[in-house]
């Protein structure tokens, strides 16, 4: 007689079963949350004291004011509409003449006028398309066996030979926010046809969302 235990999945194979099924859900809870509790930080100190002060004063028909999740969802659509406002202001020459005027006096401050400029010219070269040198590509890393997605931000000449250099951010998995800067030959990177967006949902998802095919090696000279 079959023994029942072993004729169903072993427990080994339910656990990575299991750890599969929850690991997307895992992932995508954990950046939701990041971006949520991000968000609503950013209005909380002035949205809380100010629901705070509506529940004291009228604590029969508005103490549901001071209850911490209804707080941190105002706060969240608070910033939220903030950010909208902000885009639309940023189309309207109203909103550009203030963003002028933020970013001058964000350069009078040496340590902020360095961090803001790095950032966004950061995000600038990743809104723009390149001319001349793909934005996407892989390069060697960590070893010439294995490969790593990146983004070209800048292409420089070495001294003294003139060889082509490219700066290339390497983001993280699943958080592209932080990431390693690499400076590769331009022979040794490998082009591709993938957009930003592209490689973006490449990098969050850890890979699983990618083409069927994908460029390894680098292009020879002749091809170039």
């Amino acid at each position: 007689m079959q023994n029942p235990i072993r004729s169903g999945p072993s427990l080994q194979k339910l656990f990575l079963t299991g750890l599969l099924t929850l690991l997307p859900i895992w992932l995508t809870w954990v950046v939701v949350e990041f971006v949520f509790v991000l968000l609503s930080d950013i209005s909380r100190p002035l949205v809380g004291p100010t629901l705070h002060s509506y529940a004291t004063g009228s604590p029969h028909t508005l103490g549901w004011l001071a209850q911490p999740w209804v707080q941190t969802a105002i706060a969240l659509l608070a910033t939220l509409a903030v950010i909208l406002v902000s885009g639309v202001m940023a189309r309207r020459v109203l909103g550009q003449r203030v963003l002028r005027w933020f970013e001058a006096l964000i350069g009078r401050i040496p340590l902020a006028s360095t961090i803001y400029g790095s950032a966004r010219q950061l995000l600038d070269i990743l809104q723009t398309k390149p001319d001349g040198t793909q934005r996407v590509v892989l390069i060697d890393f960590p070893h010439n066996e294995m490969k790593t997605l990146g983004f070209v931000t800048k292409v420089m000449r070495e001294q003294g030979t003139g060889r082509e250099l490219a700066a290339v951010y390497v983001p993280t998995t699943p958080n592209p926010t932080s990431g390693y800067l690499e400076i590769v030959p331009m022979e040794k990177i490998t082009p591709t046809d993938w957009t930003v967006d592209q490689a973006m949902s490449f990098i969050i998802s850890g890979g699983a969302v990618s083409p069927d095919t994908i460029p390894f090696s680098p292009p020879r000279r002749d091809d170039i």
